[in-house]
């Protein structure tokens, strides 16, 4: 039977930087997942398994004839990709790049396969929409797919929960359960809570070193994984003052008043005939299946999308089109999407992604007062990322990307902080601290919050609404309700 196995191992990273795997074996048939926090070298741990890096030291044997990958970076890539071709005069601008279908069979004639795939992930219906179209559930769901075609012996897969909502998760692992029958799993993933029951392996990476791995059973007994686990649990971080006087919104007025809002494309009804005003000092959670509407909705309340003017959308007080400016609606907005982090390209670093917060702006393209730049310094010490200030914002891993973003939204402790699945690609630790931000925000200050996650345990306790898309027949009824 194939089997990789990895001995006393120096793969090199960067000039000066290795990740250490003193061992490492995954059989047919194993379960494995790897835990580890941002930072820590799970993208470079999966790049290992396939033998993208260089070997400086120890050994690396691998059995197995085919390997699939899953992960946040290949969907990344998928995306720049489509920008790029897009970025052409020649290219209309009707044209949305490949299709889920194009995407799962990635060039081979395994049309049978992507069906019988597509059938059992429920996305058959997606087959023919442009990829680059679908929600970030969806999305991964097609990527997946692409992967399971490929008919790999040994699966990687890098952070597969992340952009799911619940019953997707459960249904993943149920899936992935049965995948272990033919083939070994690697799954790698930030949290503790997202180690599936049917895993017998587990391993913890921390700064590029696998420290902990064997049989689940006799590691979850060691101390180091207990003590690991806790620290997860128990994150306790000060939050710094604004620097500027935060904006004040009247007292007495709702910032956000929809009504019988209908948006769609063609037959495609995304919101029907929705009513949803949000009063001062409401803090609402948004949440519905992959695909509901939900980003359709912030995209309304942020003022960009163009079908607002079409409907009695009216914000802070104004209807939309009725001669106020976009970047009169964003001063008054912090904002977090996976959208967002998809459009962040610009190569500043680490620091000006902080201090671009400030200004609403991707990038930095003006004079900043020291006092400013002093501010951002105490967030990036908060998040204990002062050393990589000067750092390229591209070169970091997925999770300090979207810390440095979340931390973005939140510098000039807006009226509104809109978080659209902010936590997606965190650790535990990671995941606390910035619930942590959200509520001392919220707690100490003016800033009403939108968050939109599918993970219950996400939600912070400042919650006072919910709002929940239901499916019903071929659409969603729309759920609001006092916490």
């Amino acid at each position: 039977m194939p089997q990789l196995n990895i001995e006393n191992a120096q793969f090199r990273l960067h000039e000066k930087r290795l990740l250490n795997l003193p061992h490492f074996c995954v059989k047919t048939r194993d379960y494995w997942v790897v835990v580890g926090s941002n930072g820590s070298g799970k993208t470079a741990f999966s790049l290992a398994l396939q033998g993208a890096l260089p070997l400086e030291a120890g050994e690396y044997h691998c059995d197995f004839e085919r390997i699939g990958l899953f992960s946040f970076e290949r969907q990344q890539q998928i995306l720049e990709q489509t920008f790029k071709d897009r970025n052409n005069d020649t290219v209309s601008p009707d044209d949305f790049g490949k299709t889920a279908r194009q995407t799962i069979l990635n060039g081979s004639d395994k049309e049978t396969l992507c069906d019988s795939y597509a059938a059992l992930l429920h996305i058959t219906s997606l087959l023919d929409r442009p990829f680059m179209l679908l929600s970030t559930g969806e999305s991964r769901k097609v990527l997946l797919a692409q992967a399971l075609v490929a008919e790999p012996q040994l699966l990687i897969l890098d952070e597969p929960f992340e952009g799911l909502d619940q019953q997707s998760v459960s249904d993943w692992q149920q899936l992935l359960q049965q995948f272990n029958e033919k083939m070994a799993l690697v799954l790698i993933v930030n949290r503790f809570s997202d180690i599936p029951s049917a895993a017998d392996h587990v391993a913890l990476l921390d700064h590029n070193q696998l420290i902990l791995q064997g049989e689940r059973s006799e590691v979850e007994q060691q101390s180091l994984f207990q003590q690991v686990q806790y620290a997860e649990q128990n994150v306790d971080v000060p939050l710094p003052e604004s620097a500027v006087s935060p904006i004040k919104l009247p007292p007495n007025q709702s910032p956000f008043e929809l009504k019988n809002v209908t948006v769609q494309y063609g037959e495609n009804v995304i919101l029907n005939r929705l009513d949803w005003t949000v009063a001062p000092e409401q803090n609402w959670w948004i949440k519905g299946p992959n695909g509901a509407g939900k980003s359709t909705l912030l995209s309304l309340i942020c003022g960009d999308h163009p079908q607002s003017y079409a409907n009695h959308v009216v914000l802070f007080g104004k209807q939309r089109g009725s001669g106020e400016t976009i970047w009169e609606i964003k001063r008054n907005i912090g904002y977090v999407s996976s959208q967002l982090h998809m459009d962040y390209r610009v190569n500043c670093s680490a620091l000006e992604v902080i201090l671009s917060g400030f200004f609403d702006s991707i990038g930095v393209y003006q004079s900043v007062p020291s006092a400013l730049r002093i501010k951002a310094m105490q967030w990036l010490t908060r998040l204990n990322m002062e050393a990589l200030a000067n750092r390229p914002f591209r070169s970091l891993s997925w999770g300090q990307q979207r810390l440095l973003l979340i931390t973005r939204a939140m510098v000039k402790h807006p009226p509104i902080l809109i978080l659209d699945e902010p936590l997606q690609g965190l650790d535990g630790m990671n995941r606390k601290l910035v619930k942590h931000f959200i509520e001392q925000l919220v707690n100490n200050s003016q800033t009403q919050l939108l968050f939109v996650s599918h993970q219950d345990q996400d939600a912070p306790n400042c919650i006072t609404h919910v709002f929940e898309f239901i499916p019903q027949g071929d659409g969603y009824v729309y759920k609001q309700s006092a916490v």
